[in-house]
Formats: structure tokens, C-alpha cells, sequence
């Protein structure tokens, strides 16, 4: 079965499924953390900040997912892609309010890669625009990883 006919077909191919499973297995991660935290006092602490960073990551990385595994061109593809470049834009601004690190590199990138995804959709290089988007949605989950390295607010919170 092509890519297209898996598509089309709502069968998820397994790069998708990977794609989910990832996001899912961040995702529940950052739920533990803020569930099962030690509650000391960081230089990452809770802050208002990081809360409406994690509310627009979390939602991020499943509908990043639907959205590059599904259907394409079609209304629910566009509203989907609408409310993902705004959590997007959200988190990239968000993150400038907490420690600064090397993952505020992804940060920079969401900023530039957005107005120019949507530059070269409406220029017609779908190709273009498909590659900035999976280039900030792989940039998202390889951020989150690093969001739980030990010494990090989210890593101290779930490893302790």
C-alpha cells in the first residue's frame, strides 16, 4: 500500500505511529513530573512561565502528529495546522521567560520556520512547507526529551 493509500485509507503507517507513541510516552512524562514532584525550589522552578509553556507543548506533540501523518489539504488539516503553529509560537515565546539553555535554539527555529513555511505554502512549494513543519515537529520532541535531562525542572521532577 503506498503512503498515499494509507492515508487516505486511515490506516497509520508505522513512522506514525511512532510519531504518537513518542509524544505519548513525553507527554506522560511531564504528567508524572508535575504529579509526582519533590517540590524544591530550582532556578527552573513553576513559574506561570513554564505553565503556559506546558500547556502548549503537551497539546502540541499529539496534534503535531495527526497533523503530519493525516490527510493533507483538506479543512481539517488547516485547522489542525492553524492551532499547532499557534501552540508552537506560544511555546517558542514562552520559553524566552524561564533559564535560558541550549534548547532555546529549537525556540529561534520555530520562530524563523514558521513565517517561512507559510511563505513557501503560498508561494506553492508544498514540498517546502512540508519540511519546515516536520523539521519544528522533530525539534519539538527532541526538545522535550532534553526537558528531562537531571537538573532541569521537568528531569528533576520526574527522577527526583
Amino acid at each position: 500500500m503506498t503512503r498515499a493509500a494509507a492515508y487516505m485509507s486511515g490506516r497509520l503507517p508505522v513512522p506514525a505511529m511512532l510519531a504518537i507513541a513518542g509524544g505519548t510516552v513525553v507527554v506522560t512524562f511531564a504528567l508524572m513530573a508535575l504529579s509526582y514532584g519533590s517540590g524544591r525550589p530550582s532556578d527552573n522552578a513553576f513559574s506561570p512561565a513554564v505553565a503556559v509553556h506546558l500547556a502548549s507543548v503537551l497539546p502540541a506533540l499529539p496534534i503535531g502528529a495527526l497533523i503530519l501523518y493525516g490527510r493533507k489539504g483538506d479543512a481539517r488539516h488547516r485547522l489542525l495546522g492553524r492551532i499547532w503553529v499557534m501552540l508552537m509560537l506560544v511555546a517558542a515565546i514562552s520559553s524566552f521567560w524561564f533559564a535560558l539553555s541550549f534548547i532555546h535554539i529549537f525556540s529561534l527555529v520555530v520562530l524563523v520556520s514558521v513565517p517561512l513555511s507559510l511563505w513557501r505554502l503560498r508561494q506553492g512549494d508544498i514540498t517546502g512547507h512540508r519540511r519546515a513543519m516536520e523539521g519544528m515537529y522533530i525539534g519539538l520532541v527532541i526538545a522535550g526529551a532534553f526537558a528531562f535531562i537531571p537538573g532541569r525542572f521537568l528531569g528533576d521532577l520526574a527522577f527526583g
